[in-house]
């Protein structure tokens, strides 16, 4: 798959590990404007790209953390206005315990210590800029995989396209089903989500298996306990029938007896 070329421009390093007397001052960013997302299938859409993974994914590997996000800027520094994605998701990274701070609020770089491993957007018309200045951003940030999901096809033919960070200006075209670099993929599912049927964006694991709501899991569960009740039904049903087919030897072998004795005969 060709590589996409950026417009030149530096690539953000990645952010050293700063001391708190280091730490940029913040007090003049605007970390929230309570601009709203711009469609109710677009917020379904991003909860249905962060719920799951809380509720259903394992996460990265043992001991690692993660945190995936929607609508919330990314800040590469106090001098240049946030790009706000609609789903991130990034690994090895901790929420601290007072997300009420301030530093806390927005996925700052220096916070953080790295860029998001994989960024979504949702196209919901032609003037987000996904394919441009995004891509350009996303790019110079160095996040891993970029995805955009276009069900309307406002901006290409194509759905969906999945990108993976190549060389210091580019993104390469990749396969969405497997992300290795962070051991999920995406896949376009038709189904019904919160009572909306239709096409939608959905994780899935290296087996290609969705990764499940909270609600698809508790599903789940409930059939798994229901074909459990009907199992251990079934076997108290047969052990019934045994013990009934076994009463029965015994009182045919009780009649057989006793008409032995009748005519005299040795029982034994």
């Amino acid at each position: 798959m060709a590589d996409i070329a950026m417009a030149a421009a530096p690539a953000v390093a990645a952010p050293p590990v700063l001391r708190p007397e280091d730490m940029p001052d913040i007090d003049n960013l605007v970390t929230e404007d309570d601009v709203p997302v711009d469609n109710i299938f677009s917020e379904k859409q991003m909860r249905l790209l962060t719920e799951p993974l809380y509720a259903s994914w394992p996460g990265p590997g043992a001991g690692r953390t993660f945190q995936a996000t929607a609508n919330v800027g990314v800040f590469t520094s106090v001098r240049e206005p946030p790009v706000v994605p609609d789903v991130l998701l990034s690994l090895d990274v901790h929420l601290p315990p007072h997300l009420h701070e301030k530093r806390y609020r927005s996925y700052f770089l220096w916070e953080a210590g790295k860029p998001p491993d994989v960024v979504i957007e949702i196209v919901s018309n032609r003037m987000g800029g996904e394919l441009d200045v995004k891509l350009r951003r996303y790019c110079r940030m160095r996040v891993l995989y970029y995805i955009v999901f276009d069900p309307e096809a406002y901006l290409s033919g194509e759905p969906l396209k999945c990108l993976e960070v190549s060389g210091a200006e580019t993104y390469r075209r990749v396969p969405p089903e497997l992300l290795p670099g962070v051991g999920l993929g995406v896949t376009i599912w038709r189904g019904t989500f919160e009572g909306l049927t239709g096409e939608w964006l959905r994780w899935q694991d290296s087996e290609g298996r969705l990764i499940l709501t909270g609600a698809e899991q508790a599903e789940v569960e409930r059939e798994r306990a229901e074909r459990e009740h009907e199992r251990a039904e079934l076997e108290h049903e047969h052990a019934q029938i045994a013990g009934e087919e076994a009463a029965r030897e015994r009182e045919r072998a009780e009649r057989l007896a006793e008409r032995l004795r009748a005519l005299g005969g040795d029982v034994d």
